[in-house]
């Protein structure tokens, strides 16, 4: 059955083993959450060495916990208050932003008799999550006020303001640590942001921060924010398939009066004269088109609505037929629709 997402896990592991030597001594948390939790993968990580993984939704934590993965899982997404009760039981921690949710998981780990780890996130400018610097000592002064169990500090950068990290971010970090620990405060983890950060240590450590939270590089050997590919992890870790359902030679320019799309987009299109043109079935309810790359090539996608994909297939070598499976490699975007869509079905591969 199609769509299908081919999942190859020692490929998976061969990125884990590439950058635990990289990075070392730094511990890399997993982070899942462009799987949707998903614990056949979680699973390679633990096997791999990794102690932590961290996830933005309590849903996916519950999944793997189902499935018996026993690592210490974050929630890497400050949990909802609606959420609080499943958060500290699920989980073994949490990256907060706002006291008042401090306080909601301190009284709830309290009630349960847990100990549950807070890592207070900073703001360095990427305007996502984070307490400004200059705020930091009142806020932990009041987490603590609150029995938190405060284990350290950490940022995020690139995500949302597309903010590059930079050792200067990273001193800056480093910076609120010395102000919190001066305070008499020991801070186990600084946390010192995702895979844009890798290439910061990619040719030397950064004295003091000791952990990063990687799931783009681990998955799909990419880092989106710096736009490369990590030349050496591997990148065919994941492919999509799709079934072809049409295939026609038609114009390339759409005729008529033209309004928006079925997403409200106004579509443009070249005039290329008569093109040979195959439908699949796959749509924007399961993969991002522009995150998508062909197998094949001489293999363009021309877009496509929420159950269907407009290839053009003039300029390939192969003669398909309706019935015919295309593949394709996804970026970030398209792995994470994919794999958190009931739609596409999912296969794990071992071995080459």
């Amino acid at each position: 059955m199609f769509p299908r997402i081919n999942i190859f896990l020692d490929r998976i592991s061969s990125n884990i083993r590439k950058l635990q030597e990289v990075l070392s001594p730094v511990e890399i948390m997993g982070v899942t959450k462009g799987v949707c939790g998903d614990p056949y993968i979680a699973r390679e990580m633990v096997n791999n060495g990794i102690r932590y993984l961290g996830d933005s939704r309590i849903q996916n934590i519950k999944r793997m916990r189902a499935k018996g993965i026993d690592a210490r899982i974050f929630q890497i997404r400050s949990p909802q208050l609606s959420e609080i009760r499943e958060t500290v039981k699920y989980a073994d921690g949490a990256f907060v932003s706002e006291l008042k949710i401090v306080k909601a998981l301190s009284e709830k780990s309290r009630e349960i008799g847990k100990k549950f780890a807070i890592i207070v996130m900073v703001e360095l400018g990427d305007l996502r999550e984070g307490v400004l610097p200059r705020d930091m000592p009142v806020f932990i002064k009041e987490a603590i006020g609150y029995g938190a169990n405060i284990v350290g500090i950490g940022t995020n950068l690139g995500c949302f303001g597309g903010v590059i990290p930079t050792r200067e971010k990273m001193e800056n970090l480093l910076g609120v640590r010395d102000k919190i620990e001066s305070m008499g405060i020991k801070l186990e983890i600084v946390s010192g942001g995702a895979t844009d950060t890798i290439s910061l240590f990619e040719n030397g450590k950064i004295q003091g921060i000791n952990q990063l939270r990687i799931g783009e590089a681990i998955l799909i050997g990419h880092d989106t924010t710096g736009n490369r590919k990590i030349d050496y992890l591997r990148q065919d870790t994941f492919t999509i398939e799709a079934e072809i359902i049409e295939l026609k030679e038609k114009p390339s320019m759409p005729y008529g009066i033209i309004g928006r799309d079925a997403f409200g987009n106004i579509p443009h299109h070249v005039d290329r004269g008569i093109r040979k043109r195959a439908i699949l079935a796959l749509g924007r309810q399961d993969i991002d088109f522009e995150y998508l790359i062909p197998l094949e090539k001489g293999v363009e996608i021309l877009g496509g609505s929420s159950d269907h994909m407009v290839v053009d297939v003039t300029d390939s070598k192969n003669v398909y037929e309706i019935g015919d499976v295309m593949s394709f490699y996804p970026l970030y975007p398209s792995l994470l629709k994919s794999m958190c869509s009931s739609h596409v079905k999912k296969r794990y591969v071992k071995g080459s």
